[in-house]
C-alpha cells in the first residue's frame, strides 16, 4: 500500500517530505540528503539524514535528529555533519554509512556557536580540510548570541545606514568563514588545531553575504580559500558591489593568515557569486555583474587562470559594447573532472537548464549548448563521482517536488534515479496538466506564460481563471516546485492557472527583463492585459468572467496597481501578499539600491519617477474585493504597506480582509502559518469565483 493524495491540498503539500539536494559519494555509488516533514496532527517537525543507493534507488535513515544538518562525505563510507546543541552550540559528528550510530560514530568537538554551510576537501595525505560559516564578534572571536547576557534595555542605536536586513535588526556581529582540519589517528578523528580559526579575522570583510549567502559564496582547495564579500568602502544599503578574494591556506591549521587578495574584474563591479576551484586547484571560475546598484543585472562567467599568480579575471563571451555575447543569466558553476569543461545553470523560458561550455574563454568561440535534463528546473548539479563524466542533478517541476537524476552530457542520456513524489503520482498530479502559451506583449514582442490545468481536466467544461503575478520584479514563474506559491494547489481547487512572465521577467533575454526599469506600471501592466485578453479569446475552457488574480511582493504591487485600473474590474477578487501600496514609501526598505535603480535615482532627486507608478494615486478607482496579507518581520516592505490599503478598502466599503503574521518575514515559512495562509487565500478566491467548497478534502490512504 502506498500513500496517495485523493486531492492535492495545502495540507498534503505541507506534510509531504522535503528533500534537500543529494550529494554523491566520491565513488558515485551513494548520495547523502536530508528529509524534513511536518505533522499537523502532532504539530511537530522531524528531520533525517538519509543515504541513497544510486543503483537501486533505495534509501535508508542514517541519523534521525531535528538538529542534524549539513551532511558531507569524508570518504566512501564515512560522513560528517553538524548537530545543534543547547544554548546555541554546535557538535561536529562523524559517522559511518555502513553502520550508522554504531561504534564508528564520534562526536569530534562541541563548538560554542552556531556553525553552518559546511564544506570539506580531502587531501592526498588523508587530512580533511573543513570550512564553514558562523557569526564573529568585532574582535574576530566566535559569537554566540544565545549564550550572551541579556541587556537590561531593548534600545537599538544606529548612526549609519543599513540598520536592519530582511527580517533582522543588525548587530555588531558579522558572518565570517571558519576553517580547520580533521585528522584520523588510532581510529579516532580530531581537529588538528583543536578548533576552528576565523579566516577573516583582522579584516573589514564579511562572508557569506546576507541574507541568502551560503556555501555558494566560498570554496576551498589544497591551496586555500576563495570567498565573496561586500566592498567595505561602500555603503551596503546603497551599493550591491561584492568582490572575490583569495587567502592562501597551506594546511588549514595555521592560526594566522596573510591578508586576503582581491581578484580584479575590469569593467564589472556588481554582485560576485558562485566561486569554484578547478580540480587542480589552480583556477577559479565565478560570475560577476556589471552594475554596482542593480541586484538583478546579468551575471557573466569569469575565469581566474592562476591563483598563485593573480592577475585580472577573464570574461567569457565579451563584446565591444560591453553587453556580453550570451544573453542568459548563469548561476551555479561546475567543473568537469578533467577541468576542460564548465557546466552552469541558467533560466530559459521558465525552466532552469544546464549549459555546457569550454573552461577557457579563448576556446569558448560558440555560445553554451544545452545539456539534456529531466523536465522542470535544475536546482543543484554535481559530478556523479570524482572522476565521472556524468552529472548528478537535483531538480523539481510543477508536479514533482524532488527528482534525482544522472545525466551523461556526452551521450545526451538522462536516467531518473529517485523522485520524491513518483513524478507527481503521489500527489495525483501528471505532466499532461502542464502547458504553455505565447502571446504578443504591449510592444508586439512575444510573451510567455505557463498554464496548469486540474488533474481531472475536461476540455468540454469551463474553469475559472487563477491569474498569478510573480514578484521580483526581475523574476519569473518557473516549471519548478514551491511550497509558498504552488500553481497546482490552485489548479486542484478547480482553476485553470496561468502564470505570465511579462516585461521584467528573467529567462527571456535582458531586453525584456530591463524593460521594467522606470516603468513598473507601464509595459508589465499592458503585457498582463494582453495575456488576459489572449486567454479570453483563445482558451475556450477558461471562464474569464469568474477570474481571480493573486500576487506577492512586486506581484502584490501589481495587484494594487490593477485595482486602480481597468484590468481590476475583470476580476471577481484580488489577493495581495506583502505588496507595495505606495512607491513613495520605498525608502522605508533596507536595500536602497533597489528603488534607486528601478526608479532612476533617489526620491529626493527624481520624485516624479516614484509618483508616476504609485498605486496610492489611484485609490479612488478601487472597487474589487481584496484580501491583504502582510507580515511584521518583512523589513523589505513594512507592515504599513499592508495596513494602508486595507484601511482604504474598509473605509470605502469594499469587501476586504486582512491576514497578518507577526512572526513571518517576506515569505510565510512556518507550516502552521502556511496552512492558515492557504486556507484564507483559497476561501477568499473560491467565495468570489464560485468554486464549490466540496473541493476541500484532506489526505487519505489509497492503493495506487
Amino acid at each position: 500500500m502506498t500513500l496517495k493524495a485523493i486531492k492535492f491540498t495545502p495540507k498534503v503539500m505541507l506534510e509531504a517530505p522535503r528533500r534537500s539536494p543529494a550529494v554523491p559519494s566520491p565513488d558515485g555509488l551513494k548520495a547523502l540528503f536530508t528529509v524534513s516533514t511536518y505533522d499537523f496532527e502532532e504539530h511537530k517537525k522531524t528531520s533525517e539524514i538519509r543515504v541513497l543507493d544510486i543503483e537501486t534507488a533505495q534509501s535508508k535513515v542514517l541519523v534521525q535528529n531535528l538538529g542534524a544538518n549539513e551532511p558531507n562525505w569524508i570518504g566512501n563510507d564515512e560522513f560528517i555533519y553538524f548537530k545543534s546543541a543547547e544554548k546555541g552550540k554546535t557538535v561536529l559528528v562523524v559517522d559511518s554509512v555502513s553502520n550508522p550510530g554504531g561504534d564508528s560514530q564520534q562526536e569530534v568537538i562541541t563548538i560554542d556557536g552556531v556553525l553552518s554551510n559546511l564544506k570539506t576537501k580531502k587531501f592526498p595525505s588523508g587530512k580533511i580540510a573543513l570550512a564553514c560559516s558562523a557569526l564573529a564578534k568585532p574582535d574576530g572571536r566566535l559569537a554566540n548570541p544565545e549564550a550572551e547576557p541579556k541587556p537590561h534595555s531593548s534600545a537599538k542605536i544606529y548612526s549609519s545606514l543599513f540598520v536592519r536586513h530582511w527580517d533582522t535588526w543588525l548587530t555588531e556581529n558579522r558572518n565570517s568563514i571558519w576553517y580547520s582540519a580533521l585528522e584520523k589517528c588510532d581510529g579516532k578523528y580530531s581537529l588538528v588545531s583543536g578548533g576552528f580559526y576565523n579566516a577573516l579575522a583582522g579584516t573589514d570583510l564579511s562572508s557569506p553575504v546576507p541574507p541568502f549567502g551560503g556555501t555558494g559564496d566560498f570554496d576551498i582547495c589544497h591551496k586555500g580559500l576563495v570567498f565573496v564579500a561586500k566592498d567595505p568602502k561602500l555603503d551596503p544599503a546603497i551599493y550591491t558591489k561584492t568582490d572575490l578574494y583569495f587567502v592562501p591556506i597551506t594546511g588549514f591549521t595555521e592560526p594566522k593568515l596573510p591578508p586576503p587578495k582581491i581578484i580584479e574584474t575590469p569593467g564589472l563591479e556588481g554582485y560576485t557569486q558562485s566561486p569554484v576551484f578547478s580540480h587542480c586547484g589552480r583556477k577559479v571560475a565565478f560570475t560577476r555583474m556589471r552594475s554596482k546598484q542593480y541586484e538583478s543585472d546579468k551575471p557573466r562567467i569569469l575565469l581566474l587562470r592562476d591563483i598563485e599568480d593573480i592577475g585580472p579575471a577573464e570574461e567569457f563571451f565579451t563584446t565591444e559594447d560591453g553587453e556580453g555575447g550570451w544573453d542568459f543569466r548563469p548561476e551555479s558553476i561546475l567543473w568537469s573532472a578533467d577541468d576542460s569543461t564548465l557546466y552552469t545553470t541558467a533560466e530559459h523560458h521558465a525552466r532552469t537548464l544546464v549549459w555546457e561550455l569550454p573552461a577557457d574563454p579563448a576556446h569558448a568561440k560558440e555560445l553554451p549548448t544545452e545539456v539534456k535534463t529531466v523536465e522542470g528546473s535544475v536546482g543543484d548539479l554535481r559530478l556523479l563521482s570524482d572522476s565521472s563524466k556524468k552529472l548528478f542533478i537535483t531538480s523539481t517541476s510543477l508536479i514533482d517536488n524532488s527528482c534525482y537524476s544522472v545525466v551523461d552530457p556526452s551521450h545526451g542520456t538522462v536516467s531518473v534515479v529517485s523522485s520524491g513524489s513518483r513524478q507527481g503520482k503521489t500527489f495525483g498530479l501528471n505532466r499532461s496538466s502542464c502547458g504553455d502559451i505565447w502571446f504578443k506583449g504591449a510592444g508586439g514582442y512575444p510573451v510567455h506564460a505557463l498554464v496548469l490545468r486540474p488533474s481531472n481536466f475536461d476540455k468540454n467544461k469551463k474553469y475559472p481563471l487563477a491569474f498569478l503575478i510573480h514578484g521580483g520584479p526581475q523574476g519569473a514563474w518557473l516549471d519548478g516546485w514551491s511550497t509558498r506559491w504552488n500553481p497546482a494547489i490552485f489548479a486542484e481547487q478547480g482553476y485553470v492557472v496561468v502564470t505570465p512572465n511579462p516585461t521584467g521577467s528573467t529567462g527571456y533575454g535582458m531586453a525584456l527583463q530591463d524593460g521594467i526599469t522606470g516603468d513598473w506600471g507601464g509595459r508589465p501592466y499592458n503585457d498582463l492585459v494582453a495575456c488576459f485578453e489572449y486567454i479570453a479569446d483563445n482558451l475556450t475552457y477558461v471562464d474569464t468572467n469568474r477570474a481571480v488574480a493573486l500576487g506577492a511582493s512586486y506581484g502584490g504591487y501589481m495587484i494594487n496597481w490593477i485595482q486602480g485600473h481597468p484590468l481590476g474590474r475583470k476580476f471577481k477578487a484580488l489577493v495581495c501578499h506583502d505588496g507595495v501600496f505606495s512607491t513613495l514609501n520605498q525608502w522605508s526598505t533596507e536595500e536602497l539600491f533597489f528603488p534607486i535603480h528601478d526608479f532612476h535615482g533617489t526620491i529626493y532627486d527624481n520624485r516624479a519617477a516614484y509618483e508616476e507608478w504609485d498605486p496610492a494615486q489611484h485609490v479612488h478607482e478601487w472597487a474589487t474585493p481584496q484580501l491583504i496579507i502582510h507580515s511584521e518581520l518583512d523589513y523589505r516592505l513594512p507592515i504599513t504597506e499592508g495596513l494602508s490599503p486595507f484601511n482604504i478598502l474598509q473605509a470605502k466599503g469594499i469587501p476586504s480582509r486582512l491576514l497578518m503574521f507577526p512572526d513571518e518575514n517576506h515569505w510565510v515559512i512556518k507550516p502552521e502559518n502556511s496552512l492558515v495562509w492557504h486556507r484564507e487565500v483559497l476561501n477568499w478566491i473560491n467565495k468570489y469565483s464560485g468554486v464549490d467548497e466540496s473541493t476541500f478534502v484532506d489526505r487519505r490512504k489509497a492503493d495506487l
